[in-house]
């Protein structure tokens, strides 16, 4: 018998936006950056933005 409960996820208010979230790009100078919690959320906004800027142009 298996466990049909989801995993709970923890909620984003306890998230340090700082943190290393487990990937990392690599900048302009050839340097490794990890990626953070607050740099997807800033992608994430800024394709929001775009997409609503974007809306009605077809």
């Amino acid at each position: 018998m298996s466990n049909s409960n989801p995993p709970k996820q923890s909620s984003n208010s306890s998230v340090n936006p700082d943190k290393p979230v487990g990937g990392a790009i690599i900048d302009e100078q050839g340097r490794e950056v990890e990626i953070t919690e607050h740099m997807i959320q800033d992608a994430c906004e800024e394709l929001e933005k775009s997409r609503a800027a974007n809306q009605g142009k077809d």
